[in-house]
């Protein structure tokens, strides 16, 4: 049986960088993000003060329009649903920045705590993101096998039962276009499209 972590390292590369606030007092306050779904809208409190490289990243995908018409391509009931990177026809979007790995901030892969997905590689964590649909502590970095685990940067605080409703869409296995003869796992049947991201004042 595959393990969770081989289905983790499993995932396409995901990659984030640094250096953009959307606010202009402190750069440590939490900042919200309404993420828009064909199923839905759920909110995410990130939390810059425990993952600023990270969510600066984040914001600047987020500022550029990036994960308008992704979808979330993988979902495993019980562990994960993983999004932005790819579009409905199954091509990966170009996401060339990158961000150091900020797995050691504190924050745990607890159920309804947003992520950033990544390849083997422990810096590799680019545009693509999951929200933990249960307690993973093995992705954490304490019980990483690679010793830098995924770095959690934000939480689910409105929507959750959207996050709940994606987490339980019957999936099945996919054509990859970019790999042929290669099939993309747990691919949700129905595309699950995230509309947009957007910058929002928590009230």
């Amino acid at each position: 049986m595959v393990s969770r972590l081989a289905l983790m390292m499993a995932l396409p590369a995901l990659v984030l960088c640094t250096s953009t606030t959307v606010r202009g007092q402190d750069p440590a306050a939490p900042v919200h993000v309404k993420v828009d779904t064909t199923e839905g809208a759920f909110v995410i409190e990130l939390n810059p003060a425990k993952a600023p490289k990270t969510v600066d990243n984040f914001l600047k995908y987020v500022k550029e329009g990036h994960y308008t018409n992704t979808i979330f391509h993988r979902v495993i009931d019980g562990f994960m649903i993983q999004g932005g990177g790819f579009t409905a026809d199954m091509k990966e979007k170009d996401a060339p920045r990158m961000v150091r790995n900020e797995g050691g901030n504190g924050l745990k892969n607890d159920h309804y705590t947003v992520a950033m997905a990544r390849t083997s590689a422990p810096h590799s964590a680019s545009s693509q993101f999951f929200v933990n649909t249960a307690n993973n502590d093995f992705l954490n970095r304490e019980n990483s096998q690679d010793g830098f685990g995924y770095a959690v940067f934000g939480r689910v605080v409105e929507g959750k039962e959207v996050v709940d409703r994606i987490g339980k869409a019957a999936t099945q296995a996919k054509p990859n276009p970019q790999v042929p003869g290669m099939l993309m796992q747990d691919v949700p049947t129905t595309p699950v499209v995230i509309k947009s991201i957007e910058v929002v004042e928590k009230k």
